[in-house]
């Protein structure tokens, strides 16, 4: 395989590679396969002992690297599947799982995917083009209400109140640029950083894909089926995300389970994890200069130390 940078740059590959390369002999899973480049990385270090599963949403992900075998299998699927995708493909407990959450750059820049508020497309933002739900359906169709419960929960977005009345009262709206501009005049006080919707559209995307419930699922899934000795590793790119991360392998490493005023342990409990990382890891300051997208990408890991 021949990584495509132009499709999707991968991001904090060193130290992706340098968390994954030792893991033991077994399946290591990029739950999150895109353009393949974490995927060409590992390849490079891991042994022939080791071969890598790749589990994309986007069926052109899959597509791409079709018929290409050797010791990297890539299958369509949403990592919140992950325990029956494991299963389908015979892997009972895989050394390593990767995520990289968000988008790859190959989505962004396709106007027809509707993720960009840069160019005009329509309001989809569907990570697998096969599923129901569209951005152009919560956009039209929700209350405002609805819609600002939305933008501010999954974009943290103060103005979620006017941001969603103007778009209730601008109906219909058709396009990506369109909904920017509604957004963009909605949007009041001194200029903030980044384009006005850049929030908005990280919501809509979030709610279109049901990204924070696959997250919370997909971990939950990786840590169970991880073998003893095996990492997940887990890149984000937004508070969300991190704090679901975080919250997930903080769990997973907990020990004793006692009342914190009890003097002795009483209840046995060992953790099952340990922490790889202190604290989240950060691109440095070469990697953000190449590849801007990876500013806010945030890097936590775990491995497994005991069934």
């Amino acid at each position: 395989m021949t990584q495509d940078r132009e499709y999707h740059r991968p991001v904090m590959a060193g130290q992706v590679v340098a968390l994954l390369g030792s893991v033991p002999p077994g399946v290591v899973v990029d739950a999150t396969f895109g353009g393949g480049g974490h995927a060409e990385e590992l390849l490079r270090v891991l042994g022939p002992r080791h071969r890598v599963l790749g589990i994309d949403r986007d069926p052109t992900a899959v597509e791409r690297v079709e018929g290409r075998g050797g010791r990297l299998q890539v299958i369509h699927g949403n990592f919140a599947d992950l325990a029956e995708l494991l299963d389908s493909e015979g892997v009972q407990a895989p050394v390593g799982v990767l995520f990289d959450f968000g988008l790859s750059s190959h989505q962004l820049d396709q106007p027809a995917r509707g993720f960009s508020f840069r160019h005009r497309g329509p309001l989809d933002m569907r990570m697998d083009p096969g599923s129901e739900i569209t951005a152009h359906t919560l956009v039209n169709e929700y209350s405002v209400a609805d819609l600002a419960t939305l933008i501010r929960r999954f974009g943290e977005e103060p103005s979620a109140d006017r941001i969603a009345g103007a778009i209730v009262r601008s109906r219909p709206i058709e396009d990506t640029v369109q909904l920017a501009e509604v957004i963009a005049g909605a949007v009041r006080g001194p200029r903030r950083r980044g384009h006005p919707a850049r929030r908005t559209f990280q919501a809509l995307r979030m709610a279109v894909n049901d990204e924070l419930a696959a997250i919370d699922t997909g971990l939950d899934q990786a840590l169970e089926h991880l073998a003893v000795d095996g990492r997940c590793v887990a890149i984000s790119y937004h508070s969300l995300e991190d704090r679901l991360v975080k919250q997930r392998m903080a769990g997973a490493t907990a020990g004793c389970i006692c009342p914190p005023d009890l003097p002795v342990c009483g209840c046995g409990v060992s953790p099952k994890f340990r922490l790889l990382t202190r604290g989240a890891h950060k691109p440095d300051a070469a990697e953000v200069a190449s590849n801007p997208r990876a500013r806010s990408a945030r890097l936590r890991a775990v491995a497994r130390v005991a069934a």
